[in-house]
């Protein structure tokens, strides 16, 4: 018994091509990297209080 499409691959997937994250996460980079740096900074600036 075999089905009426058992000549087509259903696992093909040609509608979506896979998406490459690091391609996602490049355009982000200028807002990502100076939040992330400035926050790192004030973090390391409260320990240095604190312990002071």
């Amino acid at each position: 018994m075999s089905s009426p499409h058992s000549d087509v691959d259903t696992n093909v997937d040609t509608e979506h091509p896979p998406v490459d994250t690091v391609d996602a996460i490049v355009p982000l980079m200028p807002v990502v990297l100076p939040v992330v740096g400035a926050l790192m900074m004030f973090l390391l600036a409260f320990i240095a209080v604190n312990m002071a």
